[in-house]
């Protein structure tokens, strides 16, 4: 990519692995310098139990080409949130780009169980995870993003609010975790605006994230074996595509057009004409509706 985000200050959040690390190498290899935020660190893994870790983000960052910079945060703690902004403003003196990817709730869920059979436990600490971490994020980031006009926050979720609005996703604690971020991003589009700043909600598609690819017992380099179990799965993505989604908008002049609307990563593909890494542009939402639950059999033929 070229160099669109040299001298832009970015903080994604979450970017352990999946779309958040998607995100970071994108920005960085734009030009951004990028600070790197999760729990699993090399010393210490996050209760995800994964191997991935924020260091080996911001050196796949560094290999791109980019400044990332790794600080380990649980996003739940005022202070430790409060201590990181304190940093980032020390160090570079302003913050141009807010990602709030944190979520980390996956072994938490209990899909296809009702709420009064779910365990409640772990659906309302799904639901800390999923909203308090953004919130408490949001309060503290905010004040230095918005010292500088043309600031971008960018709330990751799973479904634009058009298909979460009238689709249930299998659980209720799940449903109100992903459907509730594209309100957050609604809400704060309108505080951020009369401050020359935006905000959106932003999908990925079907992702090609590091635990999707283990559930499927395939690596990135052949993951078209996974359609043998899934058909469907030939319309997933890599999290380098929502990564350049963000790229994108956070170089566009006038990405203030976009203020409160909820996104996807296919279609501002569509928008800003780039591609996911194997040159094809997977518009997963679209081919959801229109194949996958409407019953017709797998095909991703212009889908991507």
């Amino acid at each position: 990519m070229p160099r669109m985000l040299n001298g832009k200050v970015a903080l994604v959040t979450g970017a352990t692995r999946g779309a958040g690390r998607g995100i970071a190498v994108e920005l960085g290899a734009a030009g951004a310098t990028v600070y790197c935020t999760g729990r699993s660190t090399r010393e210490k893994p996050s209760e995800m139990k994964r191997p991935e870790t924020i260091e080996e983000t911001a050196e796949i960052i560094s290999k791109a080409g980019g400044k990332g910079i790794a600080v380990q945060v649980d996003h739940l703690q005022h202070d430790q949130v409060q201590a990181l902004v304190s940093r980032i403003e020390n160090e570079e003196g302003r913050l141009d780009i807010l990602v709030n990817d944190i979520w980390g709730g996956d072994y938490l869920i209990e899909w296809n169980v009702p709420v009064w059979e779910h365990s409640l436990e772990s659906g309302l600490h799904m639901l800390r995870l999923a909203i308090d971490t953004h919130i408490i994020t949001s309060h503290f980031a905010l004040p230095l993003l918005i010292k500088t006009a043309g600031g971008l926050l960018v709330e990751v979720t799973d479904g634009p609010s058009d298909y979460n609005q009238d689709h249930y996703r299998v659980s209720l604690f799940y449903d109100l975790a992903k459907t509730s971020i594209n309100r957050i991003a609604w809400t704060q589009a309108q505080e951020l605006q009369k401050h020359q700043c935006t905000a959106v909600s932003l999908s990925p598609g079907w992702l090609r994230s590091e635990q999707m690819l283990d559930n499927y017992g395939v690596k990135e380099e052949n993951w078209r074996d996974a359609t043998k179990k899934q058909p469907h799965f030939i319309i997933t993505e890599t999290p380098h595509y929502v990564g350049r989604a963000v790229a994108h908008l956070a170089a566009d002049p006038d990405v203030a057009r976009w203020n409160g609307q909820s996104l996807s990563s296919g279609q501002l593909a569509k928008v800003y004409n780039f591609t996911d890494v194997d040159g094809s542009q997977p518009d997963a939402w679209r081919y959801v509706v229109e194949v996958q639950d409407a019953g017709k059999p797998a095909d991703a033929t212009g889908y991507r």
